[in-house]
């Protein structure tokens, strides 16, 4: 335990420290300049402080409450040492901060009996806090470990989704990253952006509930098909509604909007602008440029600066300007993102570099 002893007077200094270090497992620092103790103080974690009252410059009052203001420094015990038998000064020292008080003479049984009851408090102090640290360790672990089977039960059912659906896996990490990289550039959080990356890949999760004959169509869908494979957002927020892990109320949100449009003309329930929440908004862009810049059974991919050229074209009917220029200003990115998960390595198992 480590005492932190501050007195103008280098006799008084000495008797402290003789009689501090008859304590066990005890070790001290003193000061004579109250300044100098306080900046040492300040910056390091005593557990016990020893501060005299009389002192020039910075008297032990003006010490205690500078000390007691400091970030982390209110539990720390502090015991004054008074020449003054007024008991004014002992209460204006303990409103300041102090907890406990010896006057001069110093005698030496008081002295190591305060002294030691001080250090027990600090001992079970560090014992309990050390012990609410691991604590929230244990906690944060089985805390990872449930979020990490929640994740891995949802991705495994997006994956059951996926081999009904001629999207590829890769596209389910692109579409995602993507959705990272805009929420990024609108200044979510680091943890929104985990969120969002993880929940992305849920879209199109109600697709497990469209019929074959379809989903796997390889031409175009004619009005009455149209209308039944829309209702797989719909199905995709049944499926993932009601949880209260935020991963999924974001899923959920995401597999309902993203095939909303800023004009208001998407679906399920046409929303428009600002009502359409803005993880949908962000996975819009995300999807619809990945789906455009893929091969598909029915249709070639597009060259990127096609597919670019459409989201602008599109910027405030289809999707939201905003999230068009978080996308579209960090092509670069994009483009890495891109090449990084391609359909090959993440069909063959091949982790991306």
């Amino acid at each position: 335990m480590q005492i932190a002893i501050v007195d103008d007077n280098p006799v008084n200094v000495t008797l402290l420290k003789v009689l501090a270090r008859q304590l066990p497992d005890t070790e001290t620092v003193e000061f004579l300049d109250a300044r100098q103790g306080l900046d040492w103080c300040l910056q390091n974690d005593p557990d016990l402080l020893i501060v005299d009252y009389m002192m020039p410059e910075l008297d032990g009052m003006a010490f205690i409450e500078a000390f007691r203001a400091a970030p982390g420094k209110t539990l720390t015990p502090i015991l004054m040492i008074t020449a003054s038998s007024d008991t004014d000064v002992k209460f204006q020292a303990l409103e300041k901060g102090a907890n406990d008080l010896l006057t001069k003479p110093v005698d030496r049984a008081e002295f190591l009996a305060r002294t030691r009851n001080m250090l027990v408090l600090r001992r079970n102090q560090k014992e309990l806090a050390d012990r609410a640290s691991w604590l929230a360790q244990e906690v944060a672990k089985a805390t990872a470990a449930i979020v990490a089977r929640e994740r891995e039960t949802v991705l495994k059912l997006a994956r059951a989704a996926e081999y009904r659906d001629p999207e590829t896996g890769a596209h389910l990490l692109r579409m995602a990253h993507y959705s990272q990289l805009i929420a990024r550039e609108l200044g979510w959080s680091k943890a929104d952006q985990e969120l969002i990356l993880d929940a992305a890949p849920m879209h199109d999760i109600g697709k497990v509930g469209t019929p074959d004959h379809i989903l796997l169509k390889p031409g175009r869908l004619d009005p009455e098909e149209m209308t039944i494979m829309r209702e797989h957002a719909a199905i995709g927020f049944e499926i993932l509604d009601g949880s209260t892990s935020p991963f999924l109320q974001m899923a959920a949100v995401i597999a309902l909007t993203h095939h909303e449009k800023f004009d208001g003309s998407g679906y399920p329930k046409g929303l428009a602008g600002g009502a359409i929440p803005l993880v949908g908004r962000i996975v819009a862009v995300a999807d619809v440029f990945d789906a455009l810049t893929s091969e598909r059974p029915y249709k070639k991919a597009w060259e990127v600066d096609r597919a670019v050229d459409f989201l602008k074209e599109n910027s405030g009917s289809h999707f939201d300007p905003v999230c068009i220029k978080a996308f579209l200003d960090h092509m670069n990115e994009v483009l890495a993102i891109k090449a990084r998960f391609q359909d090959d390595l993440v069909t063959s198992g091949e982790e991306p570099a």
